[in-house]
């Protein structure tokens, strides 16, 4: 038997124990535990980061707007005059890492860190997030429910663990989904529509269980804005062919869907050492935050915009993309033990596969119990599913 199935067959035992719902809370190298209650406060992380680092320049972020989209521009007509079966593939590469790194900055928008001025925020927000089919204020909504919760079991709104009796519940095809490459990195898309296993409520319905009634004309307009992209690309479609339109936009499309889910996993899953989830009492903004996980994506960090310095951007996300760098080094001194030191990656990120491989076939559900909880792995999951192993 495997150590994470092990571990997972121990059982939930009390929390001064050595293990806590049956994942060892300790790192066999320290004693270290991520655990507990850190020994500072959110204000003295605050007090740690320079004053400048919280200053947003509009000049500045419309630069990285009119940077992204220029190359988005030029690689399309590239495409099209060269058209070439070698070129393709790069131009997909290139413009699906272009929309991922247009739908950063939108995200910035969402959170404010693009600008001070509200209007220019959701404007720019609108134009990014539309063209790539994202409902600006739907996501912007459900994105700042999963920073107010991050690391709370029963509130956190993305990527989320599914506590025992809800994944048992799943039938076994959609447990394999969702835990086999390369299904998890095309979810996106549907949890836009449905949400997640457990949740209820779309992104582009105004009258979802997402949106409280003074969100409800918020949502409606950037349902309707993402309605005006689609008919955009049905014309677009009718106009240069399907295969052409599919050739330029869905395939980038599809690049860019996988970019986002496999980012936003990384960012709060596989780390070596088994992070908490919280409950109820045990749960505090600055414990959930401290849970994410800063990761290096190589000769990628500048052109997604350091979105992979998720720390700090978790406990603050008023702060620009442009300061995350230096405000997680000046962070680093008050964090301690509790900030984890992302494993340096040459220029294309090929190490965090094997971290996502892993941690997909570990990370599988929490406990029903408990307001301190780890991940547990079902050890039968892949051998259901295996020749030979059924039945």
């Amino acid at each position: 038997m495997s150590p994470s199935m092990q571990d997972a067959s121990f059982g939930t035992m009390e929390r001064k124990g050595e293990y806590v719902n049956g994942v060892s809370g300790i790192n066999d190298h320290s004693d270290f535990d991520p655990s507990a209650p850190p020994p500072f406060r959110i204000a003295d992380i605050r007090a740690a980061i320079p004053k400048h680092c919280w200053v947003k320049n509009p000049w500045r972020s419309m630069s990285y707007v009119f940077r992204d989209v220029g190359v988005v521009f030029a690689l399309g007509p590239a495409a099209v005059y060269l058209n070439s079966w070698f070129f393709w593939p790069l131009y997909w590469l290139a413009q699906g890492t272009m929309f991922w790194a247009i739908f950063v900055l939108g995200h910035d928008c969402g959170h404010g860190s693009f600008s001070d001025d509200p209007i220019l925020n959701n404007v720019v927000g609108h134009i990014l997030h539309s063209s790539i089919l994202v409902p600006y204020h739907g996501w912007r909504i459900s994105h700042r429910t999963h920073h107010q919760n991050q690391g709370n079991v029963e509130k956190d709104e993305s990527w989320v663990p599914l506590p025992e009796n809800i994944y048992k519940n799943l039938d076994i095809s959609t447990r394999f989904l969702r835990f086999t490459l390369p299904f998890p990195l095309f979810a996106f898309p549907l949890y836009l529509w449905y949400r997640s296993p457990g949740k209820e409520g779309s992104h582009f319905n105004p009258y979802s269980n997402l949106f409280t009634p003074q969100e409800r004309k918020l949502a409606m307009t950037s349902t309707a804005c993402w309605t005006v992209m689609v008919i955009l690309l049905a014309y677009l479609s009718f106009a240069r062919g399907p295969a052409q339109m599919f050739k330029l936009y869905g395939v980038p499309y599809s690049i860019f869907v996988v970019w986002l889910d496999l980012v936003t996993y990384l960012n709060h899953h596989g780390h070596e050492q088994k992070l908490p989830w919280y409950r109820g009492k045990e749960w505090s903004h600055l414990r959930g935050g401290l849970t994410t996980v800063d990761r290096d994506y190589g000769l990628f960090n500048n052109i997604h915009h350091d979105i992979g310095t998720h720390v700090i951007h978790h406990l603050f996300p008023q702060i620009p993309h442009y300061h995350l760098v230096e405000a997680t080094k000046a962070a680093k001194a008050v964090i301690g033990k509790y900030y984890r030191e992302p494993k340096k990656s040459g220029p294309i990120p090929f190490h965090l596969i094997k971290t996502l491989v892993t941690s997909l076939r570990q990370d599988h559900y929490v406990s029903n119990t408990g307001d301190i909880v780890f991940y547990q792995t079902d050890p039968q999951l892949f051998q259901l599913l295996s020749p030979g192993k059924s039945g």
